[in-house]
């Protein structure tokens, strides 16, 4: 269950967190390393439903924000870029570097939180800035993150990020009925939701420890409002009736490509959305 209270704090608590998550997702099928391992051609399924809309990005160079244990940014290294995957969590990064080991991928993994990006990674020098399902939630300040996309970019640089829907992570959980309904927070909040919640979305026996998080939602409008504000055009935005995990136990179907669906008229629910800008010229 979700409740407020006052935030200073939230980084070294998610740090704590995800840094003990890692090894339990890297041990996992759902990440799977050994097929990244054996097969010179896998991708995760995530990029792989990205891919339509990603295009060829044969030669491009990239950074994948919040990479965690790198399946995504080994997956875009595989399709042609030349990859830096950043993230906050240590213990993420030593996962990363040996799945890219594994995979005999040439990344570099860049450790800092989002916002300190600009800090450790060349500005003004990337054709591509990817962000993946699952990242800008636990960030405070949607405008901060604009910035830091638009200053990492070239002009004329690309962000692609597909994320899971401002209304899906608004929806109460654990219902019992097919009833989809809003609890929480659409916009962004200066107080966090804070969650005290053992486990993690992959099965693991493992018995956690830090189970405190703290997240934040931001609504389409935030999103692209702080994009164009940060001097980006808007090339797309597409709603898509899935994502790529278990967002509502008890009441998804698992469908192709490693997605989940609403079972009950799944047409109602934006799932998740991807979208794309580029740098405006100076």
């Amino acid at each position: 269950m979700g409740y407020r209270r006052a935030v200073n704090d939230y980084l070294d608590v998610n740090r704590a967190n995800w840094d003990e998550r890692a090894p339990a997702h890297a041990a996992s099928d759902d990440y799977n390393f050994a097929a990244f391992a054996a097969d010179p051609q896998h991708i995760s399924d995530v990029i792989a439903f990205d891919r339509p809309l990603l295009g060829d990005i044969t030669g491009l160079r990239a950074v994948h924000l919040q990479c965690h244990i790198g399946t995504d940014t080994v997956s875009l290294s595989r399709l042609g870029a030349t990859m830096t995957g950043l993230d906050f969590s240590a213990n993420s990064l030593a996962e990363a570097r040996r799945l890219a080991t594994l995979a005999k991928a040439d990344i570099e993994f860049v450790e800092s939180d989002l916002y300190g990006a600009p800090d450790v990674l060349e500005n003004a020098a990337f054709d591509l800035v990817f962000t993946g399902i699952g990242a800008i939630g636990w960030l405070p300040d949607i405008r901060r993150w604009a910035k830091v996309v638009a200053t990492l970019l070239r002009p004329g640089g690309r962000l692609f990020i597909r994320e899971g829907h401002p209304v899906l992570w608004g929806l109460q959980d654990g219902r019992e009925d097919d009833v989809l309904a809003l609890e929480f927070d659409y916009f962004e909040h200066k107080d966090p939701l804070v969650w005290d919640e053992g486990g993690t979305y992959v099965a693991t026996e493992h018995e956690f420890v830090n189970t405190v998080t703290h997240s934040w939602n931001h609504g389409m409008g935030e999103i692209v409002t702080a994009l164009l504000d940060a001097g980006m055009t808007i090339t797309g935005l597409v709603e898509h009736d899935t994502v790529p995990w278990l967002a509502l136990p008890g009441k998804m179907t698992k469908v192709a490509n490693g997605e989940w669906q609403v079972t009950d008229r799944p047409r109602r629910l934006p799932h998740s959305y991807t979208l794309q800008a580029v740098r405006n010229a100076v």
